[in-house]
């Protein structure tokens, strides 16, 4: 997967976690969050899809196992509308007052289930999701990657996505994975089975570098 340059807000600090099914991202987002603020900074912790009054209601279309078949098209444009109303309300604002976010959640999903994991363009999946987002990306990318077969037996129940087969998520898998060989300079790739302090040492190593662009409360 080829890197396009992007977007990076001058205020404020992006982080993304991303990574397939049952990896901790919620976790390890609530986690920094927590740190953070003890730290003395403003963060946002926030996902994708649905933290949105708006996106509320497209994920409950997107995951519901009632919604029943759609059309990959028809998915790849809900998810592209939440991230538009997202960073527009949400995302966006906050950097602009010099705040950390961090989100479980972004593009990258888009282009790892939509893109890798449908029978999508990636290049026309990746220009709807950019446009949505006005190109703005994280400063950095946290991917916790784990094997789809451990992550999804986490799961009792499962929504329309994680119900998706295997190899399915293992494209998804593949495609989080290029996108980080592709510009490390932006991406930590974590081993999600390692210890969860192990984890959270690795990713406060690597977003507090970052800080000096944050506010104080």
């Amino acid at each position: 997967m080829e890197h396009r340059p992007g977007a990076y807000a001058e205020t404020g600090v992006f982080v993304c976690f991303e990574g397939g099914e049952g990896s901790g991202k919620s976790t390890q987002s609530g986690g920094l969050a927590a740190w953070l603020a003890d730290e003395g900074y403003v963060a946002v912790l926030t996902f994708e899809p649905g933290d949105t009054e708006v996106g509320r209601k497209l994920r409950e279309i997107v995951l519901s196992p009632e919604t029943g078949a759609i059309s990959d098209r028809t998915e790849a444009l809900l998810y592209a509308a939440d991230k538009a109303e997202h960073v527009d309300t949400v995302v966006q604002p906050a950097l602009d007052r010099g705040e950390v976010v961090i989100t479980d959640r972004y593009v990258d999903s888009m282009l790892a289930y939509q893109g890798a994991g449908r029978a999508l363009d990636l290049d026309e999946v990746e220009d709807v999701a950019r446009w949505a987002t006005h190109d703005l990306r994280p400063h950095l990318t946290v991917v916790l990657d784990l094997e789809p077969e451990h992550g999804l037996g986490r799961f009792e129940e499962r929504d329309r996505i994680e119900g998706e087969s295997l190899e399915f998520h293992q494209r998804v898998r593949a495609g989080f994975l290029r996108m980080a060989a592709a510009d490390p300079d932006h991406y930590l790739v974590v081993d999600a089975r390692a210890d969860v302090d192990e984890i959270t040492a690795r990713v406060r190593a690597a977003v507090t570098p970052l800080l000096e662009k944050a506010v104080r409360r």
